[in-house]
């Protein structure tokens, strides 16, 4: 069985062979070409000097990512973390996806490979750092034991080794294979920050231009000879199930090949995707609801606010908060906002490629999130060891959680449909966006119920907050991620009480861009603004004087004020918003200005964020990964909401509906990274929460309205 080629001449490796894949020119359409059972040679092969690192005779530097690409720049982050330890020049690095190893490719804070919670860089600072410098050394005692000289005598630098006495000079390639060979150093030194060459310095991204000019190849691009597509038929209804089926006139399509039962609904198999969607359109399913979440999101709402007036599971408790308010001459605020469930909607929906080799073993083409979990569903699901399964991770249109699920139950899908055939046929498996919007799997609908207490000195002296909304770790106990960010208050108030209740749905809840913090950034960001405007006091001056431990808090905020230069007085029409949150370890503190546009929604018209992520790996990338999850998050906040109707059935179905930010709406972004010698800490999400809460507040000050749903323009002009 052979693979189309793809348009395109680079190098690449099929994850979990070993071996370097070829690529062949071909003008039309692009899809894969692995050219596997052969070993490469000449200048295509490449030495393995460790886990993470090959060097090509060509004196390219390979890096594996154990952390899949979507766009957050771990090939790029990790690529410049062992170029900086090697001495290696920029040009020559290059970086793809490791093989799926749950061992030898752990997230070191997951205990298995995976990709999520802004941990790739700060999981992988001081390990690739490593990987580059054994490398290093591997290479300079092969150039030492070749050219007869003392390793300490030899330079390296900008991917060049060299030896002064001598004048001897080579690149990497040339002892790449006789460095292969050495055993490596049981330590090595790492280089003193003060001496980084490339971390720090604004480097290009490495997978930047693959992606403009159309050469890079996803998942969708995998087009093997024979291929069947099928799509599934959900229903619109969670917790649904097939009662029966009438698929006489889906088979009726030409290209139609079968159409099958499954647990998840009915797939139907195609010769293309038209057919295959054709014949799904044509299917008429009988759907049992006696399991399905019948509520509408109106009716949730209603359940949730009355669940909020019970007593629920205590997530932070200091001082007397009853005592407290019972004080004398308080002022008092209260306040409930409702968040409702959001899609995640990455550019490329949920897809893979399932593949049966001559050997009987199993290569799965797709974007994994969690490749050792997917492995083991797929193996599964097909009847296989996992030894016999190959997980080839595919660069991947955006993700924000979306494929990184418990048991991994898109992949239990994929291979189920793949397992339903007699597997002599590849198959690829799709969704559409109307499957990825009401698919499920959505940030959970919140409630939040919030009092606080201010005292004649216009001091905060209680604060009594409760969540509810569902468990994202399934936990009939306490859910961190519920209250992160409002458990953890960064600001000091003496008297604070945060309670939590765990609702059960039928709707699939999952992480999604800076998990809890979604909404918790936004409850207490809108909370404490609105407090601190009741008794007169300056957004920034009066969160500055409420931080008093953490001053990595207080120094996000200044630095935003100082490029907003903060103080001046808006044009006319416009207003100001404030807004501080850590996540991930990773301080961001936004100011946004605003104005009322001709629909009476808010316009955003620009944004200033600082930044302090510690160590800043490529602070073009820190920047773009702020601007990206500004246009993000501004675009839920606005916008975004999955809604249940009358009876449960969902309403959403694609971009017309469930929209992102327009390019004419997206504003302008001054991002300051903070310089800093703290260990870096994630910048893919931490971008995300504090816009909304900065929109928000300057609308309340603009117009005196506060928001107390989402999202803000229905919310406004309803």
């Amino acid at each position: 069985m052979t693979l189309q080629h793809i348009s395109t001449t680079r190098r690449a490796f099929l994850a979990g062979s070993g071996l370097v894949i070829g690529f062949a020119l071909t003008p039309r359409m692009p899809a894969l070409a692995a050219v596997t059972g052969v070993q490469a040679g000449g200048d295509d092969a490449l030495a393995m000097l460790n886990t993470f690192v090959k060097i090509g005779n060509d004196d390219t530097v390979t890096v594996l990512s154990k952390h899949i690409e979507f766009g957050q720049g771990p090939f790029t982050g990790l690529a410049t973390l062992v170029a900086e330890e090697l001495d290696a020049d920029w040009g020559q690095m290059r970086a793809v996806h490791s093989p799926a190893d749950d061992k030898v490719y752990a997230n070191l804070a997951f205990g298995v490979q995976g990709t999520g919670g802004s941990s790739s860089i700060a999981n992988s600072y001081q390990q690739f750092r490593k990987a580059g410098a054994t490398a290093r050394a591997m290479l300079v005692a092969a150039a030492a034991d070749e050219w007869k000289v003392p390793a300490g005598e030899i330079i390296v630098e900008k991917g060049r080794i060299r030896h002064s006495g001598t004048g001897k000079e080579s690149g990497f390639g040339a002892f790449a294979s006789k460095a292969a060979a050495i055993a490596p150093p049981a330590e090595v030194s790492l280089k003193d920050p003060e001496k980084f060459v490339l971390i720090g310095q604004e480097l290009p991204k490495l997978d930047t231009v693959s992606k403009t000019n159309g050469a890079a190849i996803f998942t969708l691009d995998v087009i093997p000879d024979n291929l069947l597509v099928a799509v599934v038929a959900h229903p619109d209804h969670f917790g649904a199930t097939v009662r029966s089926f009438d698929d006489s006139q889906a088979r009726k399509v030409t290209g139609v090949i079968d159409v099958k039962q499954m647990a998840q609904g009915v797939a139907v198999y195609a010769e293309h995707t038209y057919a295959a969607l054709k014949g799904r359109s044509l299917l008429k399913v009988d759907w049992d609801l006696s399991e399905a979440e019948t509520r509408s999101s109106e009716e949730l709402a209603a359940d949730y606010a009355n669940t909020a007036k019970e007593n629920g599971l205590s997530a932070a408790s200091k001082g007397d908060v009853d005592r407290a308010f019972a004080g004398e001459g308080l002022e008092t605020l209260e306040a409930e906002v409702v968040f409702p469930f959001l899609a995640h909607a990455p550019m490329e929906p949920l897809d893979a490629v399932f593949m049966k080799a001559p050997d009987g073993s199993l290569d799965v083409y797709t974007g994994a999130q969690f490749p050792g979990m997917d492995k083991t569903v797929a193996a599964k699901a097909v009847g296989l060891d996992p030894s016999k399964v190959r997980i080839n991770t595919q660069i991947t249109g955006g993700s924000f959680g979306r494929r990184a699920q418990f048991g991994s139950p898109y992949m239990q899908e994929a291979a189920a449909v793949f397992a339903a055939t007699d597997q002599s046929r590849p198959v690829k498996h799709m969704w559409t966006r109307e499957d990825d919007i009401r698919g499920g799997y959505y940030r959970p609908m919140y409630l939040h119920r919030m009092r606080g207490a201010i005292d004649k000195n216009g001091q905060i002296v209680a604060w009594d907050q409760t969540i509810v909304g569902q468990s994202i770790m399934g936990k009939a106990d306490l859910d961190e991620t519920s209250v992160e960010g409002a458990a953890n208050l960064p600001y000091n108030v003496a008297n604070l009480r945060v309670m939590s209740h765990n609702v059960k749905l039928a709707v699939p809840p999952l992480w999604w861009r800076s998990v809890g913090h979604t909404h918790t950034g936004f409850a207490v960001e809108t909370f404490l603004d609105e407090l601190l405007q009741k008794v007169g006091k300056d957004p920034v001056e009066g969160r500055l004087a409420l931080l008093t431990e953490d001053p990595r808090y207080a120094g996000v905020l200044r630095r935003a004020a100082e490029i907003a230069n903060w103080g001046a007085k808006p044009a006319e029409g416009r207003q100001r918003g404030v807004a501080l949150v850590k996540s991930f370890g990773t301080y961001v503190g936004q100011i946004v200005e605003i104005s009322v546009a001709s629909d009476g929604a808010p316009r955003v018209h620009k944004v200033w964020c600082a930044v302090d992520c510690g160590v800043a790996i490529n602070p073009n990338v820190v920047k773009a990964q702020m601007e990206g999850g500004i246009g993000y998050g501004l675009g839920a906040v606005l916008f975004d909401a999955v809604t249940l109707g009358k009876g449960g059935a969902i309403v959403q179905s694609n971009f017309h509906d469930y929209r992102s930010i327009r390019i004419n709406e997206m504003p302008d972004v001054e991002v300051a990274v903070i310089t800093s010698a703290a260990a870096p800490t994630g910048v893919g999400e931490p971008g995300v929460p504090p816009v909304g809460p900065a929109v928000a507040n300057a609308w309340r000050r603009l117009t005196g309205n506060p928001v107390r749903s989402l999202p803000i323009v229905s919310a406004s002009t309803s």
